[in-house]
């Protein structure tokens, strides 16, 4: 009986002309492994290259479509300022000493509109201190008539250049305002009237809204109008005494120590509001003294220019109520008419 032989056979013969694929678990891992690698980055990134790359681009786009249409506007709002610069020269960029220039102005104004045909060699005299050397020594007054001006105050300044400006002048005369153009040269600090003055008419008033008043509280008027009559006469004293008695505790209030005397309460009014706290409007005539003499008027003297001028005003005050009696706790100017 033939023995089997013990001895594994290898199914690869050597002398095959091939060898045969492995079998089992090693043919499986490697089968596994060609999968996983098949599985993984195979070049796919390169898309997202692409993708950033168009994003890249589009942004680069928007921007220069953006700063294209922006670029003429900006052009046009620069040329625009720098029209205005030119037209309207600002003073500090020109370095033009304004304040000093409208202080000659006003000196200038104040000589150039009085003028008096009785005594024009006055003003000729007092104009050489403002023109040029060889100006006409009146500046363009004939030498006749007569104007008085006053109330000058400086209006306004159109500076050029660090030398030269037009002031505005404004002024009044008789019952009329105005505006006087006085064009001026600068040196230095050193200035001279450098053209004839150009006379302009002020701007006109405005019409003023008439508006009603408020509620009144008669019954609070009736109250606080001895109050309130005391306090005046008081403050127009000045006696801290007397003040005390119709002031707020810790509420000091300066009076005119005698310039005036309270010849009139003529007008209170109180709107309607709390209990304890209210804003009054009080007028008063105030008797002012002339030349010296008490501000008491008097039946003897018929002399108007020796009897106290008086004077209406209108105060604004805020009372409160402290133990069943009213004090003022601060007094100032009305803001609009009363009545």
């Amino acid at each position: 009986m033939a023995r089997r032989s013990t001895v594994q056979q290898d199914p690869r013969i050597a002398g095959d002309p091939e060898s045969y694929p492995l079998e089992g678990p090693d043919r499986v891992t490697v089968s596994r492994g060609t999968s996983s690698r098949r599985g993984g980055w195979g070049g796919g990134g390169g898309r997202w290259l692409v993708w950033a790359g168009r994003a890249i681009l589009w942004a680069l786009i928007i921007v220069i479509v953006v700063n294209g249409v922006r670029a003429p506007f900006e052009r046009l709002s620069q040329s625009g300022a720098a029209t205005d610069s030119e037209t309207t020269p600002s003073s500090s960029d020109r370095d033009f000493p304004v304040t000093q220039a409208a202080a000659f102005a006003n000196q200038f104004a104040a000589v150039y509109l009085n003028y008096d045909a009785t005594n024009a060699q006055q003003r000729a005299e007092r104009l050489k201190a403002f023109l040029p050397d060889g100006a006409d020594e009146q500046f363009g007054w004939n030498g006749y008539g007569r104007m008085t001006a006053g109330a000058f105050q400086f209006s306004g300044i159109q500076v050029s250049d660090e030398h030269d400006a037009v002031v505005t002048v404004a002024y009044q005369t008789g019952g009329h305002r105005g505006l006087l153009s006085v064009p001026i040269y600068n040196d230095g600090g050193h200035f001279v009237v450098s053209g004839q003055p150009g006379l302009l008419p002020a701007p006109a008033l405005p019409g003023f809204p008439q508006v009603s008043g408020p509620s009144r509280d008669s019954a609070t008027e009736a109250e606080l109008r001895p109050q309130i009559e005391g306090f005046f006469k008081a403050f127009a004293a000045g006696n801290q005494v007397d003040l005390q008695r119709y002031v707020a505790s810790g509420k000091p209030i300066d009076g005119f120590n005698g310039e005036f005397t309270l010849a009139q309460l003529k007008d209170l009014v109180v709107p309607e509001g709390e209990a304890n706290t209210r804003e009054v409007t009080a007028v008063v005539v105030w008797a002012v003294s002339s030349n010296g003499t008490d501000a008491v008027s008097t039946s003897v003297q018929n002399d108007p220019a020796v009897q106290p001028g008086g004077l209406e005003q209108a105060y604004r005050l805020t009372m409160e109520k402290q133990g069943g009696k009213w004090f003022v706790q601060q007094v100032q100017g009305a803001s609009r008419s009363v009545g």
